[in-house]
């Protein structure tokens, strides 16, 4: 149900979405602060759901829907985010665009495969890179003002936000590259991809 505390939980990661775009748009230290902690709190969310769905065994195709689009309005809304106030360098680009790439990639896959009811199982090392992700996410709102803000000036909170954003990109393209070949083979037993090489007959757009 939309009312279980598992779903609730998604759904403030997508209602607190607004207020960390307003927070950074500020562009001030304070504003910065409360925007990190919205951000780690919405984290935090993400693991809360999933695993207490799984213990009071609420999971539902609603959950399973909503989750993942939840995961990819609020990385998307950041990292736009960033590129629009210029807390990115031109470098720096290019791993938000591989992050942003793989996210519609891996949402398109699903989507088809949804049709047939077949899923992409979520791995080991794709969790890994959604932590490293938030976290430089988390890091690149901060930023070094937040970091002086809190007494913490000394630490060089933005290059670690940007290196670790590089070290996301990378583990991005290698789960992303998992889930092509996971969704082809996938597709291949389906019984979409036999509609989909029949003559007079066209394959669901994505």
């Amino acid at each position: 149900m939309p009312t279980d505390l598992p779903n609730l939980l998604t759904l403030s990661r997508i209602a607190v979405i607004p207020v960390i775009v307003v927070l950074m748009a500020i562009d001030a230290p304070g504003a910065d602060a409360a925007a990190t902690l919205l951000f780690v709190l919405a984290a935090i969310t993400d693991y809360l759901d999933g695993k207490l769905a799984r213990d009071w065994r609420q999971t539902s195709d609603f959950g399973r829907m909503l989750d993942p689009i939840a995961d990819k309005l609020l990385v998307g809304a950041v990292l736009m985010m960033l590129v629009g106030t210029h807390r990115l360098g031109q470098a720096s680009l290019y791993p938000a665009i591989v992050i942003m790439l793989r996210e519609i990639l891996v949402s398109g896959l699903r989507e088809y495969l949804a049709q047939s009811q077949a899923r992409l199982p979520v791995t080991r090392l794709a969790k890994w890179k959604t932590g490293v992700q938030l976290v430089a996410l988390g890091a690149l709102i901060a930023g070094d003002g937040t970091a002086q803000l809190i007494g913490l000036g000394w630490l060089p909170v933005g290059p670690i936000g940007r290196v670790l954003l590089w070290i996301a990109a990378l583990l991005t393209l290698i789960t992303g590259w998992e889930y092509l070949l996971a969704g082809l083979r996938q597709a291949g037993k389906t019984p979409l991809a036999g509609l989909a090489s029949s003559p007079g007959t066209r394959a669901p757009e994505g």
